[in-house]
This record gives structure tokens, sequence and C-alpha cells, in this order.
């Protein structure tokens, strides 16, 4: 079954994009939290990127690091931050500092429905003017989470 992927932008600093998989939230949460599944599903396969690196230390307080290559920047883009809330199955909270003050905070809340799992991704920026320049990244997400829907499955 495809489940379809919603992006709402809820005010001109936030926007939240909804998801279910069919996958008890444990699993949902360890394709999070975990780097050999991360990298498995984050980058869209369309988009020409490619994953270099992608550290994660999963904790609160812990830090994240990933370091993705595209062609047109060969050279590499990393994009960073820390764990402020890890609470495993249900909710994970993180800086994304590579722009600064620009920076959001992105909220991951996984609901429990047995065989399969809501997620709710909630990212609010510092501006408006930060969530413009970020705005044209969430025409991706479907495809980042149609392929977490294929690494649930198998």
């Amino acid at each position: 079954m495809k489940n379809d992927t919603t992006v709402e932008r809820k005010s001109e600093r936030e926007v939240v994009i909804t998801r279910t998989f069919n996958a008890p939230a444990r699993l949902v949460f360890e394709a999070w939290t975990k780097p050999e599944l991360m990298r498995r599903w984050w980058v869209p396969k369309s988009t020409g990127l490619t994953l270099l690196s992608c550290e994660m230390d999963v904790r609160t307080g812990g830090t994240y690091r990933f370091v993705f290559q595209h062609p047109a920047a060969p050279e590499g883009m990393a994009f960073f931050g820390r764990y402020v809330e890890v609470s495993p199955h249900s909710r994970l909270v993180w800086t994304n500092e590579e722009s600064g003050d620009a920076g959001q905070i992105s909220t991951v809340t996984l609901e429990d429905l047995g065989d399969t799992t809501r997620m709710v991704l909630h990212e609010l920026y510092p501006s408006a003017e930060a969530y413009e320049a970020a705005a044209g990244s969430y025409d991706a997400m479907p495809e980042s989470f149609d392929q977490l829907d294929a690494l649930l499955a198998g």
C-alpha cells in the first residue's frame, strides 16, 4: 500500500510533514537513529546527491553530521547539529546548525498504531526569510519517505 506524504506550511516560519509507515514505531525510530539505516533512505535518489558520511551520536546532547556531495558541488555540503531530545521510539528533536542563526529546530514525533506508525515532522525556523531559503527542500521529502517505506518493507 502506497502511503502519502503531506507537506503543510503552518505559518511563515513552520512546516509540518505527515506520513504513515507500515511498520511499528520501534523500527521507524531505528531508521531515524542508526547511521547504517539512515544512509539507505535519507537522500532522495533523484537529486543526484551522494551521502559521503553519516555520523550520529543519538542521545540528548549528542551531535550529528552528514556530508553530501553533488556534481555541482564536488567539495561537499555539511549538515550538522545536536540532539535536544531523544525519547526512544516516540520523539526526536534536533538543531540544524549549518545555517547559523537561520537554522531550524526539527521535531519528529512517532505515534505507534500497532502495525503502522504515524510520523509528524515539524520544522520551525527563526524567521520567514530562513524558511523561504529552505522551502524547496521539502519537494524531495515524499521521495525520501518512499525510500524509507521500501527499507521498512524489506
